[in-house]
């Protein structure tokens, strides 16, 4: 009995041992655990913004604050003090309030609020003049995206100053600015004379070459949309819906080019007026080629002009 009862003893003793072995275990984990969360958990002290910063807006104590920031967290460029954040330094752009204040979003202590500094690498800035028309009444703000298009005269040998066509210089480009205004939360309609596009030395060339050609718009599209590509060149032929069928006359006679090899050649046909009566003026002479053009039962007589 005696024995008995040691055994009871010492098994009550080893399982003992081992409840207090794994809750030193447990308790040890759960407290390496909590060390580790205050670690990562550790808060530091930033500077951020206390009200909206437009553009080139100064900073100040009274626009700026420290704010808790997870520790593992921070910002590169952050600032630690509002002494170092506001000294002479002036917002590059738009901060919203309790957005950390970093050097890549601000000027130096010089206090330049250069348009610049705002451009990635390998862009660049160039400014095209606008009206009310080509400026999209007015809607087209800082921020927005645009196809530029350049409506100039035909090249070729005798074509008129009435003969021109439409392409579409670049596409999907972000406007920087109108006038002096760079600052895309002002959203309202406002007329400028000139817009700062971004584009790259290609499309900067492209634009400047524009100028010297002929007249530029821009049209505002969805900054949404970046699907661009191939855009057809648009010339008078593509503003009528209307396609007629074409029989050619060189002097006494001779069938001309079909329909489809008379749109093929890419042309304009103008209407010869009729032979005035007897003793009236006499019509024009046409200049180039005529053809007979005949719709249902009905023929007239009209001149081809070449060059589109």
């Amino acid at each position: 009995m005696g024995q008995r009862n040691l055994i009871a003893i010492g098994l009550a003793i080893f399982l003992g041992l081992i409840a207090v072995y794994f809750a030193n275990v447990y308790f040890s984990a759960r407290e390496t655990q909590q060390v580790k969360y205050a670690e990562e958990n550790r808060m530091a002290r930033i500077v951020v913004a206390s009200q909206d910063l437009a553009f080139a807006a100064p900073l100040s104590t009274q626009n700026v604050r420290l704010a808790n920031w997870p520790a593992n967290s921070v910002p590169v460029g952050a600032f630690t003090s509002i002494e170092q954040a506001v000294h002479n330094r002036v917002a590059l752009r738009p901060i919203v309030p309790g957005e950390p204040i970093l050097a890549s979003k601000v000027s130096g202590t010089d206090g330049r609020a250069t348009l610049s500094a705002n451009l990635p690498l390998g862009q660049l800035a160039f400014a095209i003049p606008v009206s009310d028309v080509s400026g999209v009444g007015g809607f087209i703000r800082p921020g927005d995206v645009v196809d530029v298009l350049l409506t100039r005269v035909i090249p070729g040998e005798g074509n008129q100053s009435g003969d021109k066509m439409t392409d579409v210089v670049l596409e999907a480009v972000p406007v920087l600015g109108i006038d002096q205004v760079a600052d895309d939360k002002k959203t309202e309609p406002q007329v400028g004379k000139t817009a700062t596009l971004q584009v790259d030395t290609f499309g900067a060339q492209k634009l400047a070459l524009a100028m010297q050609s002929g007249s530029m718009s821009l049209a505002l599209r969805n900054v949404a949309d970046q699907v661009t590509g191939a855009r057809k060149t648009v010339t008078r032929n593509d503003l009528s819906p209307n396609r007629f069928y074409m029989r050619g006359r060189s002097g006494g006679g001779g069938s001309g080019p079909g329909p489809a090899a008379a749109l093929a050649m890419n042309g304009a046909a103008r209407r010869i007026a009729a032979p005035s009566p007897s003793g009236a003026m006499p019509a024009p002479r046409p200049m180039g080629p005529t053809m007979t053009v005949v719709r249902g039962t009905r023929a007239t007589q009209e001149e081809f002009v070449r060059g589109y």
